[in-house]
């Protein structure tokens, strides 16, 4: 496709007049509404927090941005705004942002990728990211160049209408649906039907918070992980007087974030025909009944677990059995063949026989046989999500040149070619070889998920890219020689609490962090361990200790090391973290967290792919300040050791103990947070929760750490209710918020360092001007 160049100031007028006749009615309205928005926030007859949820539901995020050399190598160069457009609080309006792509189910067809291929260069940086929910994002885009983006878009079949804000997000799904071999049957009409039925319907507009949805085909594998969202759909085949039927097994309430959550099941199954009313009745118990108020319990999850799933299912039983019939709950189904993909050439011819150890190495890990004998999927694994221009523009003629133009994007972060004959794959691996996408590392330990992190989010705390991208090459060096059941792990990297990288659900998972060490703050990463794929998210892993972010490959060896030495025979890896315990792992690693002092190495100072000393707080000075933070720093480390404590006593099954642990965690590291104001603070406990609340809390201090106000609150409740006798998934629930609340006191502590550092720094001017 030519590549239009269109002037910055012509350009929305140009694209609206070109595509009237070309955008398709559903889309045309949001987009033009939500132009028109922008015209009233340039004339200041909208305000900020309404015009923030209205881009934000349009897809339009403001980023991280410092003018600086990020760890993926993007330079980011602002293009300034007239002076009108760059006033007032809301940052996303004046400076370039992230604009996020839904593709429904992962879709995607040869010409929007070659439209992808050009929006990238022509709005953002040339570089299309993919994200673990199926989506496309740009980023560096002028709000401004958005309308024009959008009717481009439209008139490709994409929208970007709820892609964000408080709204039902992409609708994600296994990207083999139809072609898989242990499918119960082909999803995608249901897939499809979803997210057209729920797109802007007015029963999903009054959410407290984001809802996000996915499809799978099976209940085994982990393509679509649909326990870990708020609404999961499971296809299932039951025998019903004698006749199968199609239908599904539905679950509520999963969600990772900084407290991860389960999914229950909401129905064990549910005919095709009732699925959209089912969801439609979820989702308007959720509108009415969530919290709206106290935003970090918006998530529905919250509502499951406060109402237990009995009354929740009863709810949305009664709820939808008085919804008024609509006709599009199975009109859908009239249209199901049109779902039924073929292939571009009908005779498939053998599969390749090689010797070849690249082309070997390829089909193994990145060809996937179909259910269709002779055809087969194509991984496209793109390192960190990221694929050039250039790349989307040659993916989109080998879709085009293969196949009847059948790609996915997945939750990987990588591209599916579904229906590639066998006859092609060799010609096919070299075209890859051409465009430099013919790494045969899907699904390995190589094959790292990875959140953009302190690149481009404002939420960032560590380089998850850049730790991502130094892991990729330092293992993609040994991966002939590495041992299978090594090479068959999951690593997934977040560059904060929060999971965008669903490290919650990988054999080794890690989110950013940070810790105050001599004075200087130094980025770190939390290890979790014991987390699954298979099942759709089977299980949830822990946190383990915090290592310096200079320090994970080292972990990483050692930590593999370990398991291929002690491992029994035929065991995995969660089996072997469940055998012999994260104390044993804990204790063979803990030498390789020690931070050396800044004169002897100061790299551990820099994160990764970064050129500058680690920039989210700077270092502290004086001997006032190191010796009140000292005081703090070993309360943080007594808040560390019991919370440690605590998850190996939940290991052992002793509850009652790993509640009361974790209670005392939180209780140690707020007494620590109150040693910058009263070294001889008390140890009775609700003297210590007085004084955090008059000291720390009220003053604000706490609040403002990221989502510091909902950690806070655990403790609230944490204390209210520490002589409680939990149950297991209780006493779980405690530790984990004990872990995030410790995370925050950390921070908070680097936050208090610095205001003892300024008013010491004060004092002294004051002293030397007298």
């Amino acid at each position: 496709m030519e590549k239009i160049d269109i002037k910055r100031n012509e350009s929305s007028v140009f694209w609206k007049d070109k595509l009237e006749n070309d955008i398709p009615s559903e889309f045309k309205h949001f987009i033009d509404d939500y132009e028109m928005d922008i015209f009233f926030k340039k004339q200041k007859k909208i305000e900020d927090k309404l015009f923030a949820e209205t881009r934000l539901r349009m897809g339009a995020y403001g980023q991280r941005y410092d003018n600086g050399k990020r760890s993926n190598g993007r330079e980011s160069v602002p293009i300034p705004y007239p002076e009108d457009l760059t006033k007032g609080p809301d940052t996303a309006w004046h400076a370039p942002g992230m604009e996020r792509i839904k593709l429904p189910y992962g879709g995607l067809t040869p010409k929007q990728m070659n439209l992808l291929a050009d929006l990238s260069e022509e709005y953002s940086d040339g570089i299309s990211h993919i994200t673990t929910r199926q989506d496309i994002q740009l980023h560096f885009v002028h709000i401004e160049d958005t309308p024009s983006m959008f009717r481009r878009l439209a008139a490709a079949g994409i929208t970007t209408k709820e892609a964000c804000g408080n709204s039902i997000r992409n609708v994600t799904a296994c990207p083999y649906i139809g072609v898989c071999p242990d499918e119960s049957f082909n999803t995608n009409p249901h897939a499809d039907a979803i997210f057209r039925y729920l797109l802007g319907h007015p029963d999903v507009q009054d959410f407290g918070r984001k809802f996000k949805i996915a499809v799978s085909g099976c209940k085994d594998h982990p393509c679509a992980l649909t326990t870990m969202h708020d609404l999961g759909i499971i296809a299932k085949v039951k025998n019903v007087n004698g006749e199968k039927q199609n239908g599904f097994e539905v679950w509520v309430g999963g969600g990772l974030g900084a407290i991860p959550h389960k999914a229950k099941l909401l129905s064990e199954f549910t005919s095709e025909k009732e699925i959209l009313a089912l969801t439609q009745a979820v989702c308007r118990i959720y509108a009415r009944h969530g919290e709206k108020k106290i935003r970090n319990r918006s998530r529905i999850k919250f509502l499951v677990a406060d109402w237990g799933i009995e009354k929740f299912t009863q709810e949305v039983i009664a709820e939808k059995d008085k919804l008024p019939k609509d006709p599009r709950w199975v009109s859908f189904l009239k249209d199901m063949d049109s779902f039924n993909e073929k292939p571009l050439v009908d005779i498939a011819g053998d599969f390749p026989k090689t010797e070849a150890i690249g082309f070997k190495m390829w089909l193994k890990n990145n060809v996937r046989p179909q259910k269709q004998a002779g055809y087969n999927v194509v991984t496209i694994s793109c390192p960190l999500g990221d694929i050039t221009a250039g790349q989307m523009r040659s993916m989109a003629d080998l879709t085009e040149k293969y196949t009847r133009g059948t790609a996915r994007t997945t939750v990987d972060q990588s591209i599916v070619i579904r229906w590639v004959a066998n006859k092609d794959l060799t010609a096919f691996y070299s075209d890859l070889k051409e465009i430099n996408l013919a790494d045969a590392f899907n699904e390995s330990i190589i094959d790292i998920t990875a959140c953009p992190g302190t690149d481009t989010c404002k939420l960032g705390v560590s380089s998850s890219r850049g730790l991502a991208s130094e892991l990729r090459n330092r293992l993609a060096t040994r991966a002939v020689e590495m041992e299978e059941s090594v090479k068959d792990l999951k690593i997934k990297i977040s560059g904060c609490f929060n999971s965008c990288a669903q490290q919650h659900v990988s054999d080794i998972g890690f989110f950013g962090t940070n810790r105050k060490v001599g004075g200087y703050v130094v980025p770190h990463f939390q290890m979790l361990l014991g987390g699954e794929m298979k099942n759709n998210g089977e299980k949830y892993g822990i946190n383990v200790m915090s290592v310096p972010s200079k320090a994970v490959p080292e972990v990483i060896d050692h930590l593999t090391g370990l398991y291929l030495g002690e491992k029994e025979k035929g065991e995995s890896f969660r089996a072997y973290i469940e055998r012999v315990g994260k104390a044993h792992i804990k204790k063979s690693l803990i030498h390789l967290t020690e931070v050396p002092a800044y004169d002897q190495d100061n790299s551990y100072y820099v994160d990764w792919a970064d050129v500058r000393e680690y920039s989210i707080a700077d270092k502290g000075i004086g001997e006032c300040a190191g010796e009140i933070v000292g005081l703090a720093d070993f309360g943080l480390q007594t808040a560390e050791r019991e919370v440690f404590e605590a998850q190996i006593k939940l290991d052992e099954k002793d509850y009652s103990t790993s509640a009361k642990k974790s209670y005392y965690s939180m209780f140690a590291a707020s007494q620590a947070l109150i040693k910058h104001f009263n070294p001889d603070v008390s140890d009775e406990q609700d003297e210590v929760m007085r004084e955090f609340k008059k000291r720390i809390f009220e003053l604000g201090t706490f609040n403002d750490i990221s989502q510091g106000d909902k950690f806070a609150k655990f403790y609230f409740k944490h204390h209210q209710d520490r002589e409680m006798e939990l149950n297991p998934e209780q006493a779980e629930m405690r530790l984990r918020e004990a872990q995030l609340f410790i995370e925050a006191a950390h921070a908070c502590n680097v936050k208090l360092s610095e205001k003892t550092i300024a008013t010491s720094e004060d004092e002294l001017k004051k002293t030397l001007n007298k």
